[in-house]
């Protein structure tokens, strides 16, 4: 069963501080207030993860909010699995992930960005980080982000 980890809730919390601040300093919008239950309680008990299945309505709409704001896809348009890799050089996703990606929940997805986060060894979060940065910020295809390449610099004949 997939559970939502405490970073996501706080990025959730994050999102809608931004997004509606309290106008007083003291008051939280419903959205924030629902996030803000849900966060307390998880560090009350110390725990890091809570499980999709009964979550506060109130909290999973806003979760859900802040999730449709984030990328879809860890892809960065270098997928290795797709010439015999097991995980993805360029994105850090498992051949498996990459295949099920469409049918997977948007908790199996966030669960599989913070895996690949934490591992940090796809090329999305070294080589090809503005990559995915520019991709995001201007909405192009990853392909269209593509940076040239020189064949007199020393880094692109780096292993």
């Amino acid at each position: 069963m997939a559970a939502i980890h405490i970073t996501d809730i706080e990025a959730a919390i994050n999102h809608w501080r931004e997004k509606t601040p309290s106008p007083d300093g003291v008051t939280l919008g419903p959205e924030l207030r629902a996030l803000a239950e849900v966060y307390a309680l998880m560090v009350f008990h110390h725990e890091d993860e809570v499980a999709e299945v009964g979550f506060p309505p109130r909290a999973w709409a806003a979760w859900m909010a802040w999730y449709e704001s984030t990328p879809d896809t860890p892809c960065i348009a270098i997928c290795s699995t797709s010439q015999g890799d097991d995980e993805c050089k360029g994105c850090g996703r498992s051949f498996d992930e990459v295949q099920l990606w469409p049918a997977m929940t948007p908790v199996e997805k966030r669960a599989t960005w913070r895996r690949i986060t934490m591992e940090d060894s796809a090329w999305r979060f070294n080589r090809y980080a503005e990559r995915a940065r520019e991709t995001r910020e201007e909405g192009a295809s990853p392909a269209a982000a593509e940076p040239e390449f020189d064949p007199d610099d020393e880094k692109n004949w780096a292993p």
